[in-house]
C-alpha cells in the first residue's frame, strides 16, 4: 500500500504496523547489525510511484527499512514522504541487470541501482530475514 506518511496520523501509523509489524527494539537492531539501507538512486517505477517523483526535481532516491513482517521502502517528493509498505508474503525481489534490484508489490514496483556492496549486502539481508521467519510451507511437513 502507497501512504503519504509526512504527517503523524495515528490511523496510518496503525496501518502500517498491522501490515509489516511494530519497528524492532534497539538490542534487535544491534544483533542484526542494523535494519536500514544506505540511500538508493531510483531508476524506474510504476506508473503511480513515478507520477509523484516527477513533481519536483530534486533526485529520486529512497530508503528501506526493515520490519518483522515486511519491509517499508520510503521516498520524498514536494516536502512530502511517502511510504511503500510491502508486507514479506507479497513482497516479489528480482536482480536484474548487473547492478539492478527490482522490488515489487502487486501493480507496484521500484527498481533501483546497486552499485556498492553495502546495498547488494542489505538485499541479502532482507532476503534471508524472509526466509528464515517465513511460516512452515505445506511442503516442509
Amino acid at each position: 500500500m502507497l501512504l503519504n506518511v509526512s504527517y503523524s496520523n495515528k490511523q496510518i501509523t496503525r496501518k502500517i504496523d498491522d501490515a509489516v509489524g511494530k519497528p524492532f527494539t534497539l538490542k534487535e537492531r544491534w544483533a542484526m547489525g542494523g535494519i536500514g539501507s544506505p540511500r538508493l538512486e531510483i531508476t524506474q517505477t510504476s506508473v503511480e510511484i513515478w507520477n509523484l517523483l516527477i513533481l519536483d526535481n530534486n533526485r529520486n532516491v529512497c530508503t528501506i527499512e526493515m520490519r518483522p513482517k515486511g519491509i517499508i521502502v520510503r521516498f520524498r517528493s514536494l516536502l512530502e514522504t511517502f511510504a511503500l509498505v510491502i508486507p514479506y508474503y507479497k513482497l516479489t525481489l528480482y536482480k536484474g541487470d548487473a547492478s539492478v534490484y527490482s522490488i515489487y508489490l502487486d501493480n507496484y514496483f521500484v527498481k533501483v541501482a546497486s552499485d556498492t556492496k553495502a546495498i547488494q549486502k542489505f538485499f541479502k539481508k532482507i532476503l534471508s530475514y524472509k526466509a528464515d521467519n517465513a511460516p512452515t510451507s505445506i511442503d516442509d511437513l
